[in-house]
């Protein structure tokens, strides 16, 4: 009878928590990047921040970026993820990446993140601009990613197209590899500068940025208007001296439509309370703001962070 009780009890107990999004929602899992990317160690430090301070046990794990994530999230592996704003636009609209399933809705936005520059990294010294790369080797990565389709958009802003190139498709740490083993001659990379893989890459080798401005920014801008420019200060990779103007789209929290708004408006305040917290441990933290977080967003924002923005006096589109 005991037995029976406790076992009684112990159902209770787990509907209960069920019923008030404890054990469902006391735990997610959230997509991130490649281990050399800036989605995976920022991903850790903001997964740290939801534990502590809103009680979600968040396992942050690698993956294959952006649309993966998305993706996981619809599946329902994935609760929460990193992406590039222009390839949650894609998935809202069933276009680019997402044409061949159709449009993916299952997810809301939490906050906008920080800038993520297109860096365009060589070692070779006849490329100093987008047109150089013609007839060189070039990783542009994986096919269908949102490196891929802003590697194109550049191509394409300055005259070129993936055919001009004999293109690679492959990961910011192979691309790293392959420039190192000399067997690609440069490479796009999209992610938050400093970008780890591209930070090892200048400390060892004699690699640099090569700038993405003038008419190549505008032309990218006029027909693809999510891009905004961005400069990479001096001193952020070794051997950079100088500025370098390159352009950007914006990392994205998103978050699972189905999950709570009481636990997305915990983990929102999870990170906006804690900025100067977070910015000592990432440099990506001095980004964040409450104005970051809510401009510049083409998909509706979860009710629990549209709560939270509120009472910080802004209001943000929800469905």
């Amino acid at each position: 009878m005991k037995k029976l009780i406790s076992v009684v009890l112990t159902c209770v107990l787990a509907l209960s928590l069920v019923a008030c999004g404890g054990s469902a929602s006391g735990k997610m899992t959230m997509g991130t990047g490649g281990t050399a990317g800036t989605y995976y160690g920022y991903g850790g430090v903001l997964g740290q921040y939801i534990k502590n301070e809103a009680g979600i046990d968040v396992v942050v794990v690698s993956t294959d970026g952006s649309k993966a994530n998305i993706q996981g999230i619809a599946a329902g592996d994935y609760q929460l993820g990193t992406v590039q704003s222009d390839v949650m636009a894609y998935a809202w609209e069933g276009t680019r990446s997402f044409e061949s399933e159709g449009k993916i809705d299952s997810f809301r936005v939490v906050a906008g993140l920080y800038a993520e520059a297109i860096q365009l990294v060589t070692m070779d010294p006849e490329i100093k601009s987008v047109a150089d790369l013609a007839g060189k080797t070039v990783s542009i990565g994986a096919p269908g990613s949102g490196v891929y389709f802003n590697a194109v958009d550049v191509l394409n802003a300055a005259g070129l197209t993936e055919d001009d190139i004999n293109a690679q498709y492959q990961s910011f740490a192979d691309s790293a590899d392959a420039l190192k083993d000399g067997k690609i001659d440069a490479a796009f990379i999209v992610a938050g500068p400093p970008t780890p893989a591209i930070t090892e890459l200048c400390t060892t080798n004699d690699a640099y940025l090569v700038p993405i401005d003038g008419e190549v920014a505008e032309n990218l801008m006029n027909s693809c208007p999510f891009y905004t420019v961005h400069t990479i200060p001096a001193g952020t990779y070794a051997g950079q001296e100088a500025d370098v103007q390159t352009v950007t789209v914006k990392a994205t929290l998103i978050v699972s439509a189905d999950a709570s708004e009481e636990d997305v408006y915990k983990l929102t305040a999870a990170i906006f309370d804690n900025i100067d917290a977070i910015s000592a441990e990432n440099a990506k933290g001095n980004e964040l703001s409450i104005e970051n977080a809510t401009s510049g967003m083409t998909v509706p924002f979860h009710a629990g962070a549209a709560k939270y923005f509120a009472e910080k006096g802004i209001e943000v589109e929800v469905n």
